[in-house]
């Protein structure tokens, strides 16, 4: 199981961390003419062999490396604006399938790899990475049906603040769950809703009410069940 966790982390790694958003820009517009699609396919392939560090899974890592490829391409050729959201999500899970189903296939039965991590440190970086940017990723495609500048245009904040807040905010749920510090989350969401309390009443719109109430919702539940997942798996590895 050990491979199959690296195969996930090189996967966020590769799709969220290393893919800067003027590559998916490109991709775009490109589409299969697109010079980054290829190169994101390689550095895919280049994270899994890094990760993995283990040459005998060659045939593992190319076939999910070709599977990318054709995966993005066939994202790139059918999506468009409106489906957008769609796409993402179904781009995801294929990918996700690829992995497991791969693995699977080839390598259920060889898990006798001698590393000192083990999977329980491979989990916690999982959710870890899962947590930081391709949740909020996933919360801002949520989230792109609505107009928020038409929700409240008058009250301007920092750059990116609001991906950093939810970053912490999910990391620190994680920790508290896995730590079965249900208590601490509840501070926390007890927090976060105080420090929001004045900006909500200040506003006086609903829209905007709704707005962060979803996406709090939204944000702690993603972190709550990732931490209820690593406990659940990390019994078995």
């Amino acid at each position: 199981m050990i491979v199959l966790i690296k195969l996930l982390i090189a996967h966020l790694i590769g799709d969220f961390f290393l893919q800067p958003k003027t590559w998916v820009d490109e991709k775009e517009t490109g589409k299969l003419k697109s010079p980054k699609l290829y190169i994101h396919t390689a550095v895919h392939i280049a994270l899994m062999f890094l990760i993995v560090f283990d040459v005998s899974y060659w045939r593992l890592i190319l076939l999910i490396g070709v599977s990318h490829y054709i995966i993005d391409a066939f994202k790139l050729t059918l999506q468009k604006k409106k489906t957008k959201r769609f796409y993402f999500f179904a781009d995801q899970i294929l990918h996700l399938m690829v992995i497991f189903s791969s693995y699977y296939w080839f390598y259920a039965q060889n898990l006798n790899l001698n590393f000192n991590i083990n999977e329980t440190h491979l989990l916690f970086l999982l959710g870890v990475l899962f947590l930081s940017y391709p949740t909020s990723i996933m919360i801002k495609l949520i989230f792109s049906k609505w107009n928020l500048s038409k929700i409240v245009s008058d009250n301007e904040s920092l750059e990116d603040a609001g991906t950093y807040i939810g970053i912490l905010k999910r990391l620190l749920v994680f920790v508290f769950i896995i730590l079965n510090q249900w208590a601490a989350v509840g501070f926390l969401i007890a927090a976060k809703s105080v420090f929001r309390f004045g900006d909500l009443s200040a506003a006086k719109e609903r829209k905007l009410t709704e707005y962060v109430l979803i996406g709090t919702l939204i944000s702690f539940g993603i972190a709550i069940i990732t931490g209820i997942m690593f406990n659940i798996l990390s019994t078995y590895v």
